[in-house]
């Protein structure tokens, strides 16, 4: 995925958290839209490293690792949730997207 793609997404999927939930902006501020994004990217980082290595645990194993993170930081695994839900509804039909996709749909089955 090149970086205007990803940029487009994390820019669509920040903006879609935000409106969705107002109040993060009172509990976080502004470190914690900087975070959202930065957390975004790493998402699809580890999404493009996953497709190219042809390993969806690699995946799921990042995502055991982020809620562990997240949640000690008072970031609930709903919100997780809902972002990797966001971005699944981003991805496009071709091959690459559809395979993120699939591994992010892998990953929302683990953090129910």
């Amino acid at each position: 995925m090149d970086k205007a793609r990803k940029d487009q997404i994390v820019t669509e999927v920040v903006k879609q958290i935000y409106d969705a939930y107002p109040t993060l902006w009172d509990k976080f501020g502004d470190n914690g839209h900087k975070r959202t994004t930065e957390d975004n990217y790493h998402h699809l980082n580890h999404l493009e490293t996953a497709f190219y290595m042809n390993d969806q645990q690699f995946f799921m194993d990042y995502t055991k690792w982020l809620e562990q993170v997240l949640t000690t930081r008072n970031v609930e695994t709903e919100l997780i949730i809902d972002n990797y839900e966001r971005l699944v509804s981003q991805m496009r039909e071709d091959e690459e997207e559809k395979m993120y996709s699939s591994y992010l749909n892998n990953a929302l089955t683990l953090l129910k």
